[in-house]
């Protein structure tokens, strides 16, 4: 029989898919490329299902012969392998996006006298058109959870957004521009304690209780499906971060980042200026290790902060903490500073490279902003959080409005700097 390539990412199967596979049968022995997890998150969203699970499912289907992983969204490495008589793929990439890789393929076949066959696209079924259906119907926390230690294993770099309500949520969690042909959006969300205190106009001291946290946490998962890091400070007594663990787990949050420092939490980026005192490496690690007991399941990540650089214990104590933390059972490592020059991090990064124990290694590039995500990636930096920046952006423009009223005596000149009602009333799901 004559071989027949497929490629699918097969995330929410519908009849269009069984149609492509039901002519690639007529033709030959169908081999389903089925894309990877990794393949897939390089160009869209992470697939709701592991690729394991959406190869039995490929597998299950009549036709089907046999199912091997492509590890890139091109085909040029599997076709090489394989040299099929057919390609065939829906007719729905001749134009936008997918054409360059349409050409190659059409190349890569003539090397052999392969065909490519294209099936009409079928009308009013999409995967985009099911996942927009599967978002808005919304997701578990146990699905939620899980999200985010899939997505480091199948992205090189993740990228959270600050959240501090539903209307912050909604932006992070519906942003998307489209880069060199490539979707671009945020993976997650980061719940900052400065940006929840602020926005209830509260000094970030902890003065707001993990009740009140929580809140703000369930307003903005009630409206979105991403996955969160929890900024948890400190963590509290060892006793009591316990429970918060527990509850963040519950709740669907899939990780929590705490610092290594104790008394009455001042923000980091003081450093020495206001009196702030690093904890015991021995403490932390119990800290971390009585979290750990805690947590129910395998999917959630508790993140060790480490202040050393901030508060100018040295380079040594940095590298010697993240050994000892992530000994402690740390899943990943955020490390900080107060510069606004990136050279210090940049050393860092350089060093925990060379540790044989090392974790994911996250940065909140607050200060030292003028470094792109592609160098952070090139440095081994896995996780970037965009901390604070929707709170910064929303005061400005609000005092700027406020003031405008108050000079003009009217909102008239201030229209220009507001959307309309409409497009309120159009913003948040069933509104009208």
């Amino acid at each position: 029989m004559k071989k027949v390539y497929v490629t699918m990412a097969v995330d929410l199967i519908h009849n269009g898919h069984i149609n492509i596979i039901k002519e690639a049968a007529k033709l030959g022995e169908v081999t389903v490329g089925l894309l990877t997890d990794s393949a897939v998150a390089s160009y869209k969203r992470l697939p709701l299902m592991p690729y394991e699970n959406r190869k039995l499912i490929i597998e299950a289907i009549k036709g089907v012969s046999k199912v091997i992983p492509q590890s890139t969204h091109e085909y040029t490495d599997n076709l090489n392998l394989l040299k099929p008589e057919y390609v065939v793929h829906g007719d729905d990439w001749k134009e936008g996006v997918q054409k360059r890789i349409r050409d190659k393929v059409i190349e890569s076949l003539r090397n052999w006298g392969g065909e490519l066959i294209e099936i009409p696209y079928t009308k009013d079924i999409s995967s985009s058109i099911i996942d927009k259906h599967v978002k808005d119907i919304g997701t578990t926390p146990n699905m939620r959870l899980s999200l985010f230690k899939r997505l480091l294993a199948a992205k090189k770099l993740i990228r959270l957004n600050e959240a501090h309500n539903g209307l912050s949520g909604l932006i992070t969690e519906k942003t998307k521009v489209s880069v060199d042909g490539k979707e671009e959006e945020f993976d997650a969300m980061w719940s900052s304690s400065l940006t929840d205190s602020t926005a209830k106009g509260k000094p970030d001291i902890e003065a707001v209780d993990l009740t009140s946290r929580l809140n703000t946490v369930n307003d903005i998962f009630e409206v979105t499906t991403k996955p969160m890091v929890f900024d948890a400070d400190t963590g509290g007594k060892i006793e009591h971060f316990s429970f918060t663990v527990k509850s963040l787990e519950r709740l669907g949050v899939s990780a929590v980042v705490i610092e290594d420092k104790i008394g009455l939490k001042k923000n980091s980026l003081f450093g020495n200026d206001v009196k702030q005192i690093q904890d015991s490496i021995e403490n932390f690690k119990n800290k971390i290790s009585e979290g750990k007991k805690s947590q129910v399941t395998d999917d959630f990540m508790i993140i060790a902060r480490i202040e050393s650089l901030i508060l100018e214990a040295g380079m040594d104590d940095a590298l010697l903490r993240s050994k000892e933390y992530i000994s402690a059972g740390a899943d990943a490592i955020m490390i900080h500073s107060k510069h606004k020059d990136p050279d210090e991090i940049f050393a860092f990064c350089k060093k925990y490279k060379l540790l044989d124990n090392g974790v994911p290694l996250m940065v909140v590039p607050s200060s030292f902003n003028s470094v792109s995500e592609d160098e952070w990636q090139e440095r081994g930096v896995n996780i970037v959080c965009y901390a604070n920046h929707m709170l910064r952006s929303a005061y400005p423009a609000m005092l700027d409005v406020a003031k405008s009223i108050l000079i003009n005596k009217r909102s008239f000149e201030s229209n220009d700097k507001c959307i309309s009602i409409n497009e309120i009333l159009n913003l948040i799901p069933g509104t009208k």
